[in-house]
């Protein structure tokens, strides 16, 4: 599969992270009858895993019987083999990679969706905004040229001619933005607009999802096999992980804070980690959530998701999606 976007854009957030040399961070059993849990998280630790963090420290797992063991990702560490070779039950992915899993024979199901909203933004200087996709026609945008399907994709949405665009290619850092060597830049709404605000760049960002870039981030994956036969196992893990992220929306800065101290070899600096825990929220938490619980999606959502895949040409059905655990966890 193509090297996904976020690799780059994390490996920014974590650059000081790269020699974290624990694999994985969980919760030591303290009975004999909890379960053994591998959850493979999509990178770095950092507070964008906020809730799980919260899950493992308050016992959420071990309540519900789980002794969970929160694998971070990487550049060497992809999130679908170990899930596919039964080694993690849980992933977290992205509903565009696990579609390029599924077309290459993986057995998976997106079975709860923590971002809502799709954290690809358009970046900009305030003195030189990109307000609306139409705003980019002219302009000189700063990305991975993998990404071009994604920028298309947007362009299409809105009815802007994409070649009326002058993509530069850039590494994942804001200073081709701030130098002026660039007008914008295509990252996500939770790092390089965090990192230039605390350098007191001030800067606004145009959230691709608010012009029709629909499509689940965060998906947490499973394989048909473990839906069939660690159905317990998955709603489990899915209630203490609910518990979890419902405690971060009450205090961002506290689950920033637990990050930081969890992993104090990782890089992680406490106003970062606080910025980007209190950008992630209307992400994550919608009237949807709100209504019916963390990780929720529709069909409505899933159809919306099928066509904006489709636009970057991955061609799947709703029945990618399996909604049957949630229900068991909200019900």
């Amino acid at each position: 599969m193509t090297q996904p976007a976020h690799l780059n854009r994390r490996f920014f957030l974590q650059t000081s992270a790269a020699g974290v040399a624990a694999a994985a961070a969980g919760v030591p059993a303290f009975a004999s009858d909890l379960t053994a849990v591998n959850f493979q998280l999509s990178w770095l630790h950092s507070v964008q895993f906020g809730g799980s963090y919260i899950a493992a420290q308050r016992g959420y797992w071990t309540d519900q019987g789980l002794d969970v063991s929160l694998a971070q990702g990487g550049p060497n560490a992809p999130v679908e083999p170990p899930v596919v070779s039964g080694a993690a039950l849980v992933g977290i992915s992205a509903a565009d990679y696990t579609a390029a899993a599924v077309a290459q024979g993986a057995p998976f199901k997106i079975i709860a969706v923590a971002m809502q909203k799709n954290p690809f933004a358009i970046a900009s200087l305030a003195g030189n905004p990109v307000n609306t996709p139409a705003d980019l026609v002219g302009k000189k945008i700063g990305m991975a040229v993998a990404n071009t399907p994604v920028l298309q994709a947007l362009c299409t949405l809105n009815d802007v001619d994409i070649n009326a665009i002058e993509i530069v290619p850039t590494q994942y850092d804001p200073a081709p933005l701030v130098s002026g060597q660039v007008d914008c830049l295509l990252c996500w709404e939770t790092d390089l607009p965090v990192a230039m605000t605390t350098q007191g760049v001030d800067n606004t960002t145009l959230l691709m999802a608010d012009y029709g870039y629909a499509l689940h981030s965060q998906t947490y994956i499973a394989t048909e096999d473990a839906l069939a036969n660690r159905r317990a196992d998955l709603v489990a893990l899915l209630k203490g992980e609910a518990m979890g992220w419902n405690d971060y929306l009450v205090d961002t800065d506290a689950a920033a804070a637990l990050a930081v101290e969890m992993f104090p070899d990782a890089g992680l600096e406490i106003e970062a980690q606080k910025l980007q825990a209190a950008r992630q929220v209307p992400l994550m938490f919608t009237d949807l959530t709100a209504e019916n619980g963390f990780g929720w999606f529709t069909d409505e959502t899933v159809a919306a998701n099928i066509e904006t895949l489709a636009l970057l040409g991955r061609d799947v059905s709703a029945d990618l999606w399996d909604r049957s655990l949630l229900e068991e966890v909200h019900g």
